[in-house]
């Protein structure tokens, strides 16, 4: 993408606590592309301890022309591969 001068930066993130992780925890980070619009991604989290959700979240991604940082439409050949 970055060749066809495009990228993708984070516009909103979310973050939803449910239990506390400690340091030396073995954590497990789940991702699912949850929907993709015209200018815009947006990927759901789960995280995990021992098969349990601690945490969740989802984060959206603005495209973006990377020369002037103006929106752009996602491009089809990539929305057609997620």
């Amino acid at each position: 993408m970055e060749d066809q001068g495009l990228g993708f930066v984070v516009v909103e993130a979310r973050l939803f606590y449910k239990k506390a992780a400690r340091f030396d925890d073995e954590l497990t980070l789940r991702t699912e592309l949850a929907d993709v619009g015209r200018a815009s991604l947006r990927f759901e989290y789960e995280v995990l301890r021992d098969g349990e959700v601690i945490s969740t979240g989802y984060t959206r991604h603005g495209c973006i022309e990377l020369a002037s940082g103006r929106p752009k439409r996602v491009p089809v050949e990539l929305a057609a591969k997620l």
